[in-house]
């Protein structure tokens, strides 16, 4: 299949493109938030590398986040639009899920927590454990939302099993999320879900027999409400137009 796949769950803008032949390009612009302005001339520019026009691809692979709220709405309005208009479908992956493989492609074993940077002071994690094969991953706990200081807390109840986290959050956070003995935050690499990872992911679940989503039914994984909306709600609550929130 002809694959289209489109990371934009963090700062990173990432596409990779692979083909029926096997041929594949990628590419990734990272620190700017240029998510609008980079999006779709990357697309265009790596389908002209491997020599396919947008009519030929078969099936288009996104992150639907956690992550950066704009971001998210740029990559998965972009997959949508294009799978409407082509009559195709798309896999759906978790922003967290691709920073676990891709930790487990570079071979990272044991604990891995894979952390992403949701603003406002608090990040999105989940943690899992790799056979030392890098075989089935078991979850020890599931994606949540949590302030730095609460999953140091939750890693330091490990009782300093080696853990290694990747991610922009875990990067940022490194300082806060080391007084946890065990945890090496990866720094440099792994900042963000490669587009690469998102691809192989999405080809494999394809060639599994997955059946991809229809574009009306994908939407983001947000796991908060927009900034925005949240600023709105505490302008209101001082004006008196929305009760305090309760304690």
């Amino acid at each position: 299949m002809n694959i289209v796949a489109i990371e934009t769950a963090t700062e990173t803008v990432g596409v990779a493109v692979r083909t029926t032949d096997g041929m594949q390009a990628q590419f990734s612009l990272s620190g700017r938030r240029r998510h609008v302005e980079s999006l779709v001339p990357a697309m265009e520019h790596l389908l002209a590398q491997v020599g396919i026009d947008a009519i030929s691809i078969d099936a288009v692979a996104v992150d639907l986040g956690p992550g950066l709220f704009t971001g998210l709405r740029v990559g998965v309005s972009t997959a949508k639009a294009l799978a409407q208009s082509l009559g195709i479908g798309i896999v759906g992956l978790s922003s967290l899920d691709i920073l676990f493989e891709a930790a487990r492609e570079v071979g990272h074993r044991g604990l891995v927590l894979s952390v992403v940077d949701a603003r406002r002071g608090e990040v999105f994690a989940a943690l899992r454990e790799v056979g030392s094969e890098g075989g089935e991953a078991a979850e020890v706990f599931s994606p949540s939302l949590f302030s730095p200081g609460d999953l140091t807390s939750v890693l330091s109840a490990l009782g300093g099993v080696p853990v290694v986290a990747v991610g922009d959050g875990a990067q940022r956070y490194a300082d806060v999320l080391r007084v946890a003995r065990g945890v090496t935050c990866v720094m440099g690499a792994l900042s963000s879900p490669p587009a690469s990872t998102l691809l192989s992911l999405a080809s494999d679940r394809l060639a599994a027999g997955t059946v991809p989503d229809l574009p009306n039914v994908v939407v983001p994984i947000y796991m908060r409400e927009a900034d925005a909306r949240i600023n709105f709600a505490q302008i209101d609550r001082a004006s008196g137009l929305l009760p305090a929130a309760s304690s």
